[in-house]
């Protein structure tokens, strides 16, 4: 990788030079703009995009007034190459307003927010190792936004990336490895062109809202891939040599073996982000290409949504209401990894969190922090799972218990037993619907009679992208499309419309913007209880459920389709029948 190694080669890009066009220096600045205001039409106003077009015609440059409006555009003719910009210092580009793009059809090109900028495309062309374009010419705005968004940072009042990321000193500890300090992301970031890269990476993720970010090697190119809103979409295409010293840095910040590359490791990052604390949990997994990484982002500090804010509708609020309102008893949580059933528990336990219940959570890990509830996080690694926490914690004179997960029949049977002595009890499960849930505890071995009698109820919860309001579009529902609605097209008001997805730069292109959940709350009625009893089916209790009023999956994605809220498609995708 070509780098600039030595002080001396930066100075040189800035001194003036000849033009092999001209044979002479470029004129001062001031000469520049008087000759450009006498060709612009007199009854023009003198602005800045009106003086670089005739400079780009006078120099047979190209002109592109909004380049980081079109940059990355969908079928556009101008990309970004974050890589090559991070090849690069950051202050350089900035002091010279310079920045690598590509155009259509791969070839590099450099932006440019003075005419003379010609000598800079040369020189930094013959740096990396890259014949350059034409330069072309954009207002310096423009570049600054295109080197910000590279770089992750911002241009209004979030500040830098050393503001965004935090520099550790003043992050104290993180809850999440209380034992680690936080890690300073930019240390040394002027001097190691992959420290800046990484860096890179995590500030566009953390500013993008991303959950995950994925770094995949492959035969040709190393891929990363930010997952926004539960889907997936690449950010960057790296080169392949380039992979292990990106891995290699991430399993330093990490501390784990960067020389052991046939095992997987998993580990943890301390972060500070403006202030706020977050953890990274990292995860390599050695493949045929190389080692691949996901990183999952974890915001210590994010509020915690209250009940009123889950997107609940009026009844199944009244419903969720009453299953927390219980004094004793077990209420499942279930759905996939990622539905969002640690922020619904938290929801529940900041409703009933008072001065007079003892709260305590056993947790892999903990999240977030609750105040007034006492959290547990379990460690394989010392022999804590969720079974000997929870043995300790019914010790502890608990009017409320959280347990992370259910994953075996040992921590089913004393979740069971602690809600039989009266001790309420939250939990999850990965089961796909709140049926499926009381059978899959009968897998677990919990005898029927028991889980009647302790049973409340079982939320299950999926989460769909919600539309974007800038550009969702109102079509009028086709046949096919009311067919799919079922009982949910009642509500839809006759000549009312459904909205599509269609993309805007405010939402990147995907059309959505945010998530929110779609529920099933099934109550445990004296009908189920029989049924329980009995040893049924999921088919039988689902049939009972509805046939007593609850609302699957479908049915309550339908009715946030009919409100506006999210497409058609979206629940068909969340929700595969």
């Amino acid at each position: 990788m070509a780098v600039f190694a030595s002080t001396s080669v930066v100075p040189a890009l800035s001194a003036p030079s000849r033009s092999p066009h001209s044979g002479r220096a470029p004129e001062p600045p001031e000469a520049r703009a008087a000759d450009a205001a006498g060709e612009l039409p007199e009854s023009g106003e003198f602005s800045e995009a009106r003086y670089l077009e005739a400079e780009a015609a006078r120099h047979q440059m190209r002109f592109v007034p909004d380049l980081d409006q079109a940059l990355d555009r969908e079928g556009g003719a101008w990309k970004s190459d974050g890589e090559l910009v991070c090849r690069l210092p950051l202050a350089w580009l900035r002091r010279h307003a310079v920045a690598p793009v590509r155009d259509a059809e791969g070839r590099l090109a450099l932006a440019v927010a003075r005419p003379a900028g010609w000598l800079l495309a040369r020189e930094i062309g013959l740096l990396l190792g890259e014949r350059p374009c034409v330069p072309v010419l954009t207002p310096e705005s423009a570049i600054q936004n295109i080197v910000n968004r590279i770089f992750g940072e911002s241009s209004g009042e979030e500040g830098s990336v050393a503001e965004v990321l935090g520099a550790g000193a003043d992050g104290g500890d993180d809850a999440i490895l209380s034992e680690d300090a936080v890690e300073d992301l930019l240390e040394d970031s002027g001097e190691a062109p992959f420290i800046r890269l990484v860096n890179m990476i995590l500030a566009q993720a953390v500013r993008a809202g991303a959950s995950d970010i994925h770094i995949e090697p492959y035969r040709d190119v190393s891929r990363v891939r930010f997952r926004l809103d539960g889907v997936l979409y690449e950010r960057h295409s790296l080169s392949k040599a380039h992979h292990a010293a990106v891995v290699s840095r991430i399993k330093v910040m990490a501390k784990l073996n960067i020389a052991e590359k046939r095992l997987p490791q998993d580990g943890r990052i301390a972060i500070s982000l403006g202030g706020r604390q977050a953890g990274l949990r990292v995860s390599t997994l050695p493949t045929s290409f190389g080692e691949r990484v996901v990183l999952r982002l974890l915001e210590k500090n994010e509020r915690v949504l209250s009940l009123a804010e889950l997107g609940l509708g009026r009844e199944d609020f009244q419903l969720m209401n009453g299953l927390v309102g219980a004094s004793h008893g077990i209420v499942l949580v279930t759905g996939p990894t990622g539905s969002g059933k640690t922020t619904t528990l938290y929801a529940v336990l900041q409703e009933i969190a008072s001065p007079d219940k003892n709260i305590l959570t056993i947790e892999d890990p903990v999240e977030y922090e609750l105040d007034g509830v006492g959290q547990m996080q379990v460690n394989p690694k010392i022999g804590l799972s969720f079974a000997d926490g929870l043995r300790s914690i019914v010790r502890q004179d608990p009017d409320v218990i959280l347990i992370g997960e259910i994953r075996d029949g040992e921590t089913a049977s004393i979740a069971v037993q602690s809600a039989l002595t009266g001790h309420l009890v939250f939990s999850t499960l990965h089961t796909n619907d709140a049926p499926g849930a009381v059978t899959r505890l009968f897998d677990m071995g919990v005898e029927p009679f028991l889980l009647s009698s302790v049973l409340r109820g079982v939320i299950a919860q999926r989460l769909v992208r919600v539309l974007c309001p800038h550009c969702k579009e109102a079509r009028a529902p086709s046949r096919n499309e009311l067919a799919s609605l079922g009982r949910a097209a009642r509500v839809l008001e006759p000549g009312r419309p459904l909205y599509h997805a269609v993309g805007c730069p405010q939402c990147m292109d995907t059309g959505y913007r945010g998530r929110m959940a779609i529920y099933e709350i099934m109550p445990v009625s004296d009908g189920l209880k029989r049924l329980i009893v009995d040893k049924s089916d999921a088919n039988a209790l689902e049939a009972q459920a509805i046939g007593e009023g609850m609302r699957n999956l479908r049915h309550d994605g339908m009715l946030k389709v009919a409100a506006g809220l999210t497409s058609l498609t979206e629940v068909e995708r969340v929700v595969r029948i």
